[in-house]
């Protein structure tokens, strides 16, 4: 996945940047940089963050940065911005998205006479094949509809020329950019957690293909939104900060519903409800108000130090990081029933490990509460797990298991309720060794989410997309 983060300003604005940009920080955890331009000349700076926060990293560059338009980006892919030189004139670029026909393409740019210089391990930097690909078009526009009609996956874009910047999102905007104004500045993101602090308002939602050209003083409409949109759901159940607002619907608001009305339903007598933090948390205190239980924090995470448990490269690092990011409350757990809710379950091993331990220390009764359905597809469109394999996620082991083969009858397992769905959840509350298991089904979330189904991609769960 990743985040980005633009401001155009009356004056100065590398403050605003460097600040903007670390507001994406949970977004991402590989590289980040950031790009200004004063007097024609661009000046950029890229760290890798993987053992380090993006504050240390790049305080000690602002001196070098001078003008009034910048962007930056928190990203889990490549090294970006990209500077380019190309007949529509200079201009540096960052990009959240997922190239799955990148090589597709390469050889399709290489035979036009095209070359890249972002490139290393045989893998093209996905943000300089957007470039090119924009650099095909006559116009900016031109050249950003290139992008969506050629590649297969998905990706917003921030452009930063010579004096605006240019905006364009995902074609069915799976990801979000917004834009926030105050006197004499107006900024734009894909996270509005970076907006309250630096005094931003929201202003606009740039809708699914839309393209907008932005200064400080006023936004240009350069291409009007597509009718078809399809965003991606754990933004709200996952990858948004608390703070965050999609499509005029709050994060934590959206969490906490979920977990309310998974709570007015759930008949399970036990002593509290808690999380397992961070992105447990607002679905918890719904649930908890739902059922009529204590809130209460059995199991805390230790935030001075641990990233988030799927950043190391490894799964044995995730798993090792996943265990030392979280610390149980052993006087809690002890001879206590309890109700924990998570976002999701990918392959299992790190919920299995905290399961584990919680019983270990005292804990009578594990009961699991999972905000979003089971996944049973993983992501075409976004980097939001390192699954490689359909095999990674625990749904298709199991169905696997119990089918033969892991591609069989797909659609009776995604359907809440279905003798198929029962089964294969009752197989995961067994391999994780849970007192119970439900998980919420997607119409909760649609519900929760407060769109329409049509406009929410709900890919990861039944299989569902445009492509």
């Amino acid at each position: 996945m990743g985040g980005f983060f633009g401001v155009a300003k009356k004056d100065k604005c590398v403050n605003e940047l460097f600040y903007g940009v670390d507001y994406n920080s949970h977004m991402g955890t590989k590289r980040a940089g950031i790009a200004t331009c004063y007097n024609g000349v661009f000046t950029r700076s890229i760290h890798n963050i993987e053992n380090a926060y993006f504050r240390s990293k790049f305080e000690k560059d602002l001196d070098e940065f001078h003008g009034n338009v910048g962007i930056g980006v928190i990203s889990d892919t490549d090294a970006q911005p990209i500077i380019v030189n190309c007949h529509l004139g200079k201009f540096a670029i960052v990009t959240v998205g997922r190239i799955n026909n990148i090589k597709e393409l390469e050889k399709e740019l290489l035979a036009k006479g095209h070359h890249f210089c972002e490139h290393s391990y045989d893998i093209i930097n996905p943000t300089e094949m957007i470039a090119a690909l924009i650099s095909e078009g006559k116009d900016f526009v031109s050249g950003i509809e290139n992008v969506y009609n050629s590649i297969k996956g998905s990706c917003s874009m921030l452009l930063l020329t010579e004096s605006t910047i240019i905006a364009a999102r995902d074609k069915y905007g799976r990801t979000p950019i917004i834009i926030g104004k105050k006197d004499g500045a107006r900024a734009v993101t894909s996270e509005t957690c970076s907006f309250s602090n630096l005094g931003y308002d929201i202003d606009y939602t740039i809708g699914p293909g839309e393209i907008i050209e932005i200064t400080a003083d006023d936004i240009i409409q350069l291409r009007k939104p597509n009718d078809k949109m399809q965003i991606c759901a754990f933004l709200w159940t996952y990858y948004g900060y608390p703070s965050c607002e999609y499509e005029g619907r709050n994060v934590e608001e959206m969490r906490y519903q979920s977990g309310l009305e998974m709570g007015k339903n759930d008949n399970e007598d036990v002593d509290f409800v808690s999380a397992i933090p961070d992105s447990g948390i607002g679905m918890a205190l719904g649930y908890a108000q739902g059922k009529k239980v204590p809130y209460q924090r059995s199991i805390v995470k230790y935030t001075p130090t641990w990233p988030r448990s799927f950043t190391p490269s490894t799964q044995e690092r995730r798993e090792l990081v996943a265990k030392m990011k979280l610390i149980t409350n052993k006087s809690l757990l002890r001879d206590r029933k309890i109700i924990f809710c998570d976002d999701s379950i990918v392959r299992g091993t790190q919920l299995r490990d905290n399961v584990k331990d919680m019983f270990a220390d005292g804990a009578k009764e594990i009961h699991i509460r999972i905000s979003c359905p089971p996944l049973v597809y993983p992501c075409k469109f976004l980097n939001f797990t390192a699954s490689k394999s359909p095999m990674e996620l625990i749904t298709r082991r199991v169905i696997a298991e119990l089918e033969g083969d892991h591609e069989k009858n797909l659609d009776a397992y995604t359907k809440t309720g279905s003798p198929e769905y029962e089964r294969m959840v009752e197989e995961i509350r067994k391999k994780l060794c849970l007192t119970s298991l439900k998980f919420n089904s997607i119409e909760t979330i649609v519900k929760s989410i407060g769109l329409p189904k049509c406009k929410i991609c709900t890919h990861c769960f039944d299989g569902s997309s445009y492509e």
